[in-house]
């Protein structure tokens, strides 16, 4: 039997373009979409994470979108499960998976692997969880004091995150972005090729700023309404960008839908720095490409050596 194929990847930051070129690409290579998006397996959270719409699901089948509820906590573990699975069912199918989206921490764990931290300590945990209760937001500032990168990283509003983070550093006296450096230098549980696209960043904030707005008039605001007034969010789907500014804005604490807006352009600059960062610190492993360049180009890019 020969061995699998290098699993095509593709990336780049939020709003880049990733969709449009992704179904070109499946189409041409016959693919099918496996989303590495930690939001689009949200059920009902439709609007604010651009899924795809009825006619890209008609032209190619996508994986991992719509298998959680929005009160389920899910995790980079439950993704690696049925991306694991997609990938056998699409290969049994005699087609290759086409990885697409922009979750760094999902991509990481399915083709590095998971890094094997310490067990949960559920007394820790609650301490921290009641101090958090009685000073919102301490225990983001104090991450930021003992693990700045860490918390440049994760949002004031994932707590869990958070909480793990203080918890790595607590049992092991090493901060979680150290051990998580040193495990991106470890050598690829899967093979793959990335792509990841690259755009100017005015243009990609052009692009933000009407993505917002699009968003906003198409009910993203009663959107978010409906789930609360339902089962609610999970710590993992509340901290969705577009989410949690509207759930911060249905409780009073934005004064109109102009600081709504601006709150949700702001947090997506962050989001594409980050990923932005993160992807050119993989150095050869991924090739830039322009989303506006020939499909043919972005072929040669899958195709071409990596050091």
């Amino acid at each position: 039997m020969q061995p699998a194929l290098p699993i095509r990847v593709l990336t780049g930051p939020t709003a880049a373009g990733k969709t449009r070129l992704a179904l070109e690409l499946a189409e041409s290579a016959g693919c099918e979409i496996v989303s590495m998006d930690s939001m689009a397996v949200y059920r009902r959270m439709d609007i604010g994470t651009a899924k795809p719409d009825a006619a890209a699901l008609a032209r190619i089948p996508h994986h991992l979108c719509d298998v959680a509820d929005p009160g389920e906590t899910f995790d980079a573990h439950r993704f690696c499960e049925l991306a694991d699975r997609a990938v056998a069912e699409i290969r049994a199918r005699g087609r290759e998976p086409l990885f697409v989206g922009g979750t760094p921490l999902y991509m990481m764990a399915f083709f590095k692997g998971m890094i094997e931290g310490p067990t949960a300590d559920p007394e820790f945990r609650a301490a921290l969880e009641r101090r958090e209760r009685e000073t919102p937001g301490c225990l983001h500032a104090e991450l930021g004091v003992v693990d700045p990168a860490a918390a440049d990283r994760i949002h004031r509003n994932d707590l869990r995150r958070i909480v793990r983070a203080l918890e790595v550093l607590h049992q092991t006296g090493k901060p979680i972005s150290e051990q998580q450096t040193t495990f991106e230098a470890e050598s690829w549980r899967v093979p793959c090729r990335i792509v990841a696209l690259s755009r100017d960043r005015e243009e990609l904030h052009s692009r933000v700023r009407a993505r917002t707005i699009e968003m906003l008039e198409r009910g993203l605001v009663e959107e978010v309404r409906s789930i609360l007034d339902d089962a609610g969010f999970s710590n993992t789907s509340s901290a969705a960008i577009g989410y949690r500014e509207c759930i911060d804005f249905l409780r009073g604490r934005y004064k109109d839908l102009e600081e709504l807006r601006n709150r949700i352009r702001r947090s997506t600059h962050k989001l594409i720095r980050r990923q932005t960062t993160w992807l050119r610190h993989l150095g050869p492993q991924v090739r830039w490409v322009s989303p506006d360049a020939p499909l043919e180009d972005l072929i040669d890019a899958f195709e071409s050596p990596r050091c």
